[in-house]
């Protein structure tokens, strides 16, 4: 089982950027799909979730009305668009994925049991 996360970079303050999570090795119909991130010296925190099938998706308060999180049509990838960037948005971010979790449990990271290797932004003031 693998996630490959991708499309970090460098940008601005009030950029935008799309990350993308691609899943293989199993099938994840019924995975929640979330991303994390953490920021130096800082804990993991919970950004995203989707339910992969469902589509139902959950958000962190620090980025609701600015991050989208999708799947593709192909539902091995996760995307999270993320629009109007703030310098505290600086973090490596990671996609992991959960089985038999609620929307609620979908922010708590000892619910994933695969994770992603992490992909950095970072947002420039």
């Amino acid at each position: 089982v693998q996630l490959q996360a991708s499309g970090g970079g460098l940008v601005q303050a009030g950029g935008s950027l799309r990350l993308s999570c691609t899943a293989s090795g199993r099938t994840f119909s019924s995975y929640v799909m979330g991303w994390f991130r953490q920021a130096p010296g800082k804990e993991r925190d919970f950004v995203a979730a989707i339910t992969w099938s469902g589509g139902t998706t959950v958000y962190a308060d620090s980025v609701k009305g600015r991050f989208t999180i999708s799947r593709g049509n192909a539902k091995d990838t996760v995307y999270l668009q993320m629009d109007s960037l703030k310098p505290e948005d600086t973090a490596v971010y990671y996609c992991a994925a959960a089985s038999g979790v609620s929307p609620y449990g979908s922010r708590w990271s000892i619910n994933y049991a695969y994770w992603g290797q992490g992909t950095l932004v970072t947002v420039s003031s």
